[in-house]
């Protein structure tokens, strides 16, 4: 503390040999075999990170933990390095194998970490292994995985943007399974590495358009922005019938009737269903809290919809200006451009652009464009009320930006024009010098539309040049004068007289104006101001600025004749005292339109790096079927499973029929010898849609139900023959054992639910009471519906519940306490992947409908009906499925719905000749569709 004055300084420093001693004990910390040391070392290191202190020097000690087997600590080394890795490159490179191996770990959150870090080392000698790992993480089966390689790719074509060609296969790997997660990274990459491939986005167009209302916020506005751009390509103009009708004459020609008869014959313009879709999709999004997301779609509408759609746009981007002085700022910006073109729209909203004291100065000025922009002679009079106000402000940039507005009012409505004009001349005698300033100058602009109505305005004016001193201000009035001297014939003379007593003490920006003063005065009253003329020009002859002394020059060459004058001179008065057009008071945002509203390019009102324009719209409507999409992208996986014991598979199969029997296969597989390894190649197929009504209920003889053979009605896989899980042991539960299964009947509640059936036996010699569920910890979106309290379980007894979990379509483990009277128990419910679904019926037709080209042919060995049974059963037992009919004795198919979303899931099992298996699996969920996979093919070969 030092005392200076009266006041008091105390100063809080941190010794240099305390930051060594904290970072050597956070060393130390991190070199300790203990985990809990490491993980309390890498917390405080992420917290001096987060607060802005440098650790770049623990480098070190932190990657060489980057091996570490414990998660937690690995996942914030991996936030630690991603920080420092551009930093420390040579240490980071020493890691590189590590990060590999962490690309190939089981976790999800360690495999997007380590490509993370990998792709923040910005060194050219490993691109070769970041496109390689960028490669394989597009096909990974996590979406977090994959959006991590979506951040991964810009940022390797901005370390090597010649790697271009090769990166955008992997941004079409990315694009074919579009996902809620993986969007708009997918998106963003795809417009900085290769944003004219328009042909990537024609398949994932509507399901771009579908998903956009639940991805994330900044996703949906890169998505929107890139479609508003693909739509102005893809989509004629809806506005085209509607411009272009100019003024006709009075005595039409031939011609123009021609038009006439041509402009009937057009057909009315029919928008595209595909532009439509996209409309309807994001004006939703209207109502979204984030700003901009909601400026996104607004500037979707202004450039896409058609003129009478725009306006619900308006009431969205009102509401914004209630935000934050930085957001009000854009959005008035892009309000000013729209009010140029489309002043109707904001006509009702006048009031909310009328301006608060508290406003910052910008905010201000954009709401005066905006009001000036709206006016009109049925609201000019309120307008102008509002300005009067605004003139009485203490912020003076405010006050000469009103008076501008006024200007503008006047020179757009010529009812006012005289008033406004009357207003003005009543500010000259403001005390302010900016006001009568600013107010010489609109005025000196509007009095140039009609001077000869107004000269007594230009003599009031004359009068202030002894008051007035701003150098623009004076210099306005004197180039009014000479402009219209021919007006005030006895005022000119005089006003020369006392400018040129004052010419070396006046601006440079006067004294110009003082010399055209001059000339004019000379050509058209030369008797009085010969003298005067040439006194002033003798002055600027030896004036200190050269652009007075070359004006000075030539006037005086253009204007006093002499033998050496040129022929100019003959052409003085044409020259000086030409008519010259009245000034057009236009908004500086009128041509701004052509960029994109909400680009940083429109802000700047220029083109910024990176900045795409804005594509005109196309003559002739391009191919719409270039978006039709026979069979979705959305799963696709190649995998193999090898058969151990070929004998019991043998036996499995059954007896093979002779000489032409016809019959299915109960295990196409592969024979040892038929193939390397005898592998069953499996493949997964997306699904083209949903289908457009819940199914009916399914029978059992539906169930069952064949083309080619025929099935004895039963019933398969009752709840008595179902799989039975433990939940509780008898020896952890003191006496009481639980067991559950998925009894697959729908969940009278709720539909959504998966039905799980528990019984409980009370094996001690004591009753239970109270038996019910307590602290259900479950994962996001989960519900669980418990069943009713047991009130007491006899010793010796077993009684039966039912439970309600909906488990969101995920394999996550539901969570509980299960509690009785005297103790609580810790259990978890996990589902099998095949138990999140509820059986349908499909008939062939709609099975082929919704399956699109996703079967194969060839010819098939024939089984006994009792393998197909068998298979059959195998089939159902792993997934709760149904039997889809088929005319085919070379497939199976079976159909189902995910409970919670209803997404449709289809399995075909086909057989070839040589007896390879080929398993289908159709579903829009990528996860699902996968682990269903293995599932069957476990259950197959059991």
């Amino acid at each position: 503390m030092w005392r200076r004055g009266r006041v008091c300084f105390w100063v809080e420093l941190t010794p240099p040999c305390f930051l060594l001693r904290r970072h050597d004990d956070l060393k130390e910390m991190l070199d300790s075999n203990k985990d809990s040391l490491k993980l309390e070392a890498m917390k405080r290191i992420v917290a001096m990170i987060a607060r802005g202190k440098n650790a770049s020097d623990l480098f070190p000690a932190v990657v060489k933990n980057v091996a570490c087997k414990n998660i937690e600590v690995k996942k914030l080394v991996y936030v630690y390095l991603v920080r420092y890795a551009e930093e420390q490159q040579d240490l980071a490179l020493l890691s590189i194998s590590t990060f590999q191996r962490g690309l190939k770990d089981p976790n999800q959150l360690i495999r997007a970490s380590a490509l993370r870090v990998l792709s923040s080392i910005r060194v050219t000698i490993i691109v070769p292994i970041m496109m390689l790992a960028i490669k394989e993480a597009a096909s990974d089966m996590s979406p977090y995985v994959r959006k991590t390689a979506a951040h991964a790719i810009p940022k390797l074509y901005r370390c090597t943007p010649l790697k271009r060609v090769a990166l955008t296969p992997a941004v079409r790997r990315l694009a074919r399974v579009v996902l809620q997660l993986v969007a708009g990274s997918v998106v963003m990459a795809f417009e900085e590495v290769c944003p004219e491939r328009i042909d990537l986005i024609h398949k994932n167009y509507r399901k771009l358009c579908n998903l956009l209302i639940d991805v994330e916020e900044w996703g949906q506005v890169v998505i929107i922005n890139m479609l508003t751009r693909y739509a102005r390509t893809q989509f004629l103009n809806p506005n085209i019938n509607e411009g272009g009708g100019g003024e006709k004459t009075f005595y039409g020609s031939d011609e123009d009737e021609d038009e006439d008869e041509e402009e009937k014959e057009k057909k009315p313009y029919v928008m595209d269903p595909d532009h439509r879709l996209l409309l309807r999709n994001t004006k939703p999004l209207l109502q979204s809290r984030n700003a901009a997301v909601v400026m996104a779609v607004a500037q979707l509408y202004f450039h896409l919809a058609p003129k009478a759609e725009v306006g619900v746009i308006a009431k969205a981007l009102v509401r914004l200006l209630r935000s934050h002085s930085e957001v009000q700022y854009v959005v008035l910006q892009n309000v000013a451009t729209m009010t140029i073109k489309r002043r109707g729209m904001f006509e009702p909203y006048l009031k909310s652009f009328y301006i608060r004291s508290t406003d910052p100065t910008q905010i201000k000025i954009l709401k005066l464009e905006v009001l000036t922009n709206l006016a009109n002679e049925t609201n000019i009079s309120t307008i102008l009320r509002e300005f009067q106000t605004y003139i009485k402000s203490m912020d003076k940039d405010f006050v000469a930006a009103t008076i501008q507005a006024i200007g503008r009012c006047a020179t757009n409505i010529g009812e006012v024009r005289d008033t406004c004009l009357n207003g003005l001349v009543q500010l000259l005698s403001n005390r302010d010098e900016l006001v009568v300033a600013e107010s010489v100058v609109v005025i000196k602009k509007l009095l140039q539309m009609q001077p000869e109505k107004h000269s007594d305005i230009i003599k009031h004016m004359a009068k202030l040049t002894d008051n007035i001193q701003v150098p623009m201000a004076r210099a306005s009035i004197l180039w009014l004068i000479g402009e219209y001297c021919e007006h005030v014939p006895k005022i000119a003379p005089d006003v020369l007289r006392k400018m040129a007593k004052s010419f070396t003490n006046e601006e440079d920006i006067v004294k110009l104006q003082i010399i055209n003063l001059a000339a004019k005065l000379y050509l058209t009253n030369s008797k009085q101001t010969k003298l005067l003329t040439q006194y002033v020009l003798n002055l600027a002859k030896y004036d200190q600025n050269y652009d007075i002394r070359d004006r000075a020059r030539f006037i005086r060459q253009l204007i006093v004749p002499t033998e050496k004058s040129g022929a100019l001179s003959k052409y003085a008065k044409k020259l000086f005292l030409a008519l010259k057009p009245a000034p057009v008071l236009e908004s500086p945002f009128k041509d701004r339109d052509h960029f994109q509203l909400g680009s940083l390019s429109h802000l700047l009102n220029a083109k910024a790096g990176g900045y795409q324009e804005l594509p005109d719209w196309p003559e002739a409507a391009p191919d719409p079927s270039v978006r039709n999409v026979e069979v979705k992208e959305s799963v696709r996986a190649v995998g193999t499973v090898t058969y151990r014991d070929t004998a019991a598979l043998r036996a499995l199969r059954g007896p093979r029929k002779t000489e032409g029997g016809e019959g299915c296969s109960l295990l196409p597989v592969q024979q040892p010898g038929d193939g390397p390894g005898g592998l069953v190649p499996v493949r997964l197929r997306p699904f083209p849609g949903g289908t457009s009504r819940p199914p009916p209920p399914l029978s059992p003889s539906a169930l069952l139900g064949l083309t080619a053979v025929s099935l004895p009605s039963q019933t398969i896989a009752p709840s008595s023959a179902l799989k039975n899980y433990e939940l509780l042991h008898r020896i952890t539960g003191e006496g009481l054992s639980v067991e559950y299964c998925f009894s697959r009947q729908p969940f009278s509640p709720d539909a959504n639910m998966v039905a799980v059936q528990m019984q409980f036996t009370n094996s001690a010699t004591a009753d239970t009471k109270n038996l019910h569920i307590e602290d259900a910890k479950l994962q996001s979106g989960m519900r669980v519906k418990e069943f009713p309290e047991i009130e007491l379980l006899p010793a010796g007894e077993t009684a039966t519940a039912v439970m309600g979990i909906d488990f969101c379509d995920s394999t996550q483990a539901a969570n509980f306490q299960l509690c009785t009277h005297t103790r609580k128990f810790f259990v978890s419910i996990q589902p099998p992947v095949g138990e999140l679904m509820r059986s349908v019926f499909l008939t062939e037709n709609e099975f082929k409908k919704e399956q699109g080209e996703a079967g194969t042919g060839g010819a098939v060995e024939t089984e006994s009906l009792l393998s197909f049974f068998l298979l059959f059963q195998k089939v159902t037992a792993a997934a709760n499925l149904s039997r889809v009919p088929c005319g085919s004795d070379r497939e199976c198919r079976f159909a189902g719905r995910t409970v919670t979303s209803g997404s449709l899931v289809l399995v075909t099992v086909a057989t070839g000749e040589d007896g390879s298996a080929q398993l289908t699996v159709n579903c829009e969920k990528m996860v699902i569709g996968t682990m269903l996979v293995k599932d069957i093919l476990l259950a197959l070969t059991q």
